[in-house]
Order: C-alpha cells, then sequence, then structure tokens
C-alpha cells in the first residue's frame, strides 16, 4: 500500500475553500483533497488558516483570514462567544443554520441508511432562536480574583466566565448574576476541580409555569456555607424563585447532580406544562429545555401516530412518560417502557398528576420486555422510539418489528444513529416514509428528527 503524501506542514499557512461544517461547527475544508478542519470558517467561504495539528489523514488550522466570506456570516451578539463552548455557529446567521442542519440529516440519511434525500422534509426551525432553555447547569470555578460560573471552553474543563447566557431564559440569567453576586459578597469559594477544594459546584436553575423557578445549589462539602443566607437573600432579590434544593456531589464524575439532596426552601416540586398536560418537575427529572420546540416535535409525532381512539401504544423509550402522555389523550392504551427506574416512578407520578388512567408504566429493558409482551398476546398498532444518542439497540429494533406494528414513529436526537437503525428496520420490514428535522436547539450543531415508518406490504 503506497503511502499517502501528507500535503500540508505544521505553522504553514494554506488558502482553503470550505465546503461544511464538522459536527462541533467548525470548518470543512480541503488542500489537495487533504481534510484539513478550521474552526470559525463558514461554508462557502475561502479562508487562510496556519497549520496547528497535523496527522496522517487530517489537519486542524487556526483561522487567519477571511479572504471570500459567506453571505450567510454574522456578529455574534454574545461577548464571550469566541471563548465559550455553550454556543457552536451564533457566526452563522440562523438561516444559514438552518440549512447546515437539515443537510446534515439528508447527508447520514443517504451515506448511512442508502436512503433518498427526498425523504427528509425542509426543517422545522425555531420561532425564537434565543432566551429558549428553560434549564440551567452552570460549573462554579475559583480563580485568582474569586469564583466565576460559566461554560466550559471548547474541549476543555476551563470555565469562560459569563454575566448572562443569550440562550438561556432570563430569569436563568438572574440567578447566574445573582450566585456571583452572594460568593463575591461573602467570600464563598467555587471548586477547583484538579485540587478538589472549595465549595461551590454548580448551580442549576429551570424555569416553570408563569416563570417561576426552581434552583439547585451543588457543593462538593457536605455543608453548604451560608445556608439561612442562601435562603434569605434570594427570596429577598429573586421573588420568582419558588424552591430552592442544596445536592451534594463529591464524586470525581462528570455528573452534575451527586445523591445526596436536602430541600431547604419552598415548594418541593416545580410546575411546568407541555403540549396541554402539566408535570411535577423535580431537580432529578427530565423535562425538555426547549418548550415551544418540544410542542413542534411531539405534535409531528402525534401526527405521524395517527390515533383514532381505539389504539394500543407502545412507548419504547419512555424517559418520565412526556411523550406517553401526549398520546394517551387520543390512544385506546399507551405502554411505556424505559430502564430507568426513577423516570418511571415520575411517569406514574405525571400520570396521575393529569388525571390520565389508561397508560401504563414498566421500568424494564425495552428489548426484553417487548417479547414477553408479544408472547403474553399484546399487539401494539404503534411504537413509538424516542432513544438516547446512542440510538437503539439491535434487541429492542428487532423486538419492535416482530410485534408487527403498522407503523413506528421514531424521535431521535442523533440523526447519524436514526439514519443506522431505519437501515436495520427497513431489512425488517418497515420503510422510512418521512424524516422531520426539527431545530431544538438554535446556535449549536444539535438537530433532532421525527420520523415515520410503515409496515412493507407483504
Amino acid at each position: 500500500m503506497t503511502k499517502r503524501n501528507v500535503p500540508v506542514k505544521l505553522n504553514e499557512v494554506y488558502t482553503i475553500p470550505i465546503r461544511d461544517l464538522g459536527i462541533h461547527g467548525e470548518g470543512i475544508g480541503s488542500v489537495e483533497d487533504f481534510t484539513v478542519f478550521v474552526p470559525g470558517a463558514l461554508p462557502g467561504e475561502i479562508v487562510k488558516a496556519s497549520m496547528v495539528v497535523v496527522k496522517k489523514s487530517y489537519a486542524q488550522g487556526k483561522l487567519i483570514s477571511i479572504e471570500q466570506a459567506s453571505p450567510e456570516r454574522t456578529v455574534p451578539e454574545c461577548p464571550a462567544y469566541h471563548a465559550c463552548g455553550g454556543c457552536q455557529i451564533s457566526h452563522l446567521a440562523y438561516k444559514g443554520q438552518l440549512a447546515v442542519k437539515e443537510r446534515r440529516v439528508k447527508d447520514v440519511m443517504t451515506r448511512i441508511g442508502g436512503f433518498t434525500e427526498n425523504r427528509v422534509l425542509p426543517i422545522l426551525g425555531a420561532a425564537h432562536p434565543w432566551n429558549y432553555r428553560n434549564k440551567m447547569a452552570l460549573p462554579v470555578a475559583q480563580v485568582t480574583g474569586g469564583p466565576v460560573l460559566g461554560y466550559y471552553r471548547q474541549g476543555s474543563h476551563q470555565v469562560v466566565p459569563i454575566d448572562g447566557c443569550l440562550i438561556q431564559e432570563e430569569e436563568n440569567n438572574r440567578v447566574l448574576r445573582f450566585v456571583e453576586g452572594f460568593m463575591t459578597r461573602h467570600h464563598v469559594r467555587g471548586y477547583n476541580e484538579k485540587s478538589r477544594k472549595g465549595d461551590i459546584r454548580h448551580i442549576m436553575a429551570r424555569v416553570g409555569d408563569r416563570g417561576e423557578v426552581m434552583v439547585v445549589i451543588v457543593t462538593a462539602t457536605a455543608v453548604l456555607p451560608f445556608q439561612e443566607l442562601w435562603v434569605e437573600e434570594m427570596q429577598k432579590l429573586l421573588p420568582e424563585v419558588v424552591s430552592i434544593y442544596h445536592d451534594v456531589q463529591s464524586g470525581r464524575g462528570n455528573a452534575i447532580l451527586g445523591p445526596v439532596i436536602h430541600h431547604l426552601w419552598g415548594k418541593k416540586t416545580l410546575t411546568a406544562s407541555l403540549s396541554g398536560l402539566s408535570f411535577e418537575v423535580s431537580p432529578f427529572s427530565f423535562f425538555q429545555v426547549h418548550k415551544e420546540q418540544a410542542e413542534v416535535l411531539y405534535d409531528r409525532a402525534l401526527t405521524y401516530v395517527s390515533l383514532s381512539g381505539g389504539e394500543t401504544v407502545i412507548d419504547a423509550y419512555c424517559g418520565t412518560g412526556t411523550i406517553s402522555l401526549c398520546l394517551a389523550k387520543k390512544a385506546k392504551r399507551v405502554i411505556g417502557i424505559e430502564i430507568v427506574k426513577e423516570a418511571i416512578e415520575d411517569a406514574k407520578k405525571n400520570a396521575a398528576f393529569n388525571h390520565i388512567d389508561n397508560a401504563e408504566f414498566y421500568a424494564a429493558d425495552a428489548g426484553k420486555l417487548m417479547p414477553e409482551l408479544y408472547e403474553k398476546g399484546e399487539r401494539p398498532d404503534v411504537i413509538v422510539m424516542d432513544p438516547v444518542r446512542a440510538g437503539c439497540s439491535e434487541d429492542v429494533l428487532k423486538a419492535a418489528a416482530a410485534m408487527e406494528p403498522a407503523r413506528i414513529v421514531y424521535v431521535s436526537c442523533n440523526p447519524a444513529t436514526f439514519a443506522r437503525d431505519a437501515k436495520i428496520l427497513a431489512a425488517l420490514g418497515y420503510e422510512t416514509k418521512e424524516v422531520q428535522p426539527v431545530d431544538m436547539f438554535p446556535q449549536t450543531m444539535h438537530v433532532e428528527t421525527v420520523s415515520l415508518l410503515v409496515k412493507k406490504d407483504t
């Protein structure tokens, strides 16, 4: 095998046409068909970049100048944008962001799934691409000048200080500024990951209905310094806060919340509505962070499920039951399956809270439970899947196909793993009819899809 000649050298500057964006928002171009990644560059641009990393199969360049700019390039509104890893593509106008995401879904469907791209519908963009996140979870660090709150710099655990985030709802930003001021006034130390010294490790806040806020103060230590003062000042300065918790996370991992949590004041849960239902949200609950776009996605999923009232539906990765309960409003019966026991407990509580009695929930591996349900005579009309980024296990896909539902509706937060799973389901007798991209997270490279798969005629 002939060894390939690498056409670029470290620290040399090259002119590079950019054709696409990578999964982290970096520009992708080539020098003599050799792939070069250039953070900050956009498709359609011609840039000059200095090579900072050179490998056998690719290189990474530092953007030096833009020789020909994309008409979609814009000036990011956030002053911390170029350092912060919270967003990746705010230098691309929103119209351009949507085009890139739609193109990505089409690419993986053809390249990985082997489908024609005309099955991918135009992406559904957000009416409000800023200030949309109802949940904030920020690391807190300690520097020479005092505590800092912010997001991690991309590719590191260095906290970039911010005094507000343009994709967070403003109630969360008020919490951010309060915490920074409180810690500075009372000399409360942020956490140092290397030395494992300090007190405050993360601040989490959620915004519910009517702008009500739940705050969780996460410490590395068992004791929250100035505990009573936290509650007193927060009540005085943040009247929208209705619930305060203290969580202890003493582990070395990346998990934000630890297993020990103390309710300090106010309500124990936060009420948040979605698609006409109300959910009681605790610090550990999963809930969609972009309510408006979640409702767009759920509406399309319900259209694909196409219920008339007499159907049995299995929700194979039901989580805390948000989709299951939306389905239950129109189905005869819904069976929710989720391997995380705590999520199933939340789903049962949410069903009771909404007076829904035609949904049942099981804490189990869907790939194992579905064959058992089949043996007991269960024949669902529709199966809904909403797995994690890794997609479905093959056991779940085989079990779903074996139950022979008329339709499978697949919600995905990773188009690549959906394309893989859709190819497997095609071999098992299910044709992908439509793939609907939905932009759940503007300013980032993430894109979700909801897809309709129909049992082929035999």
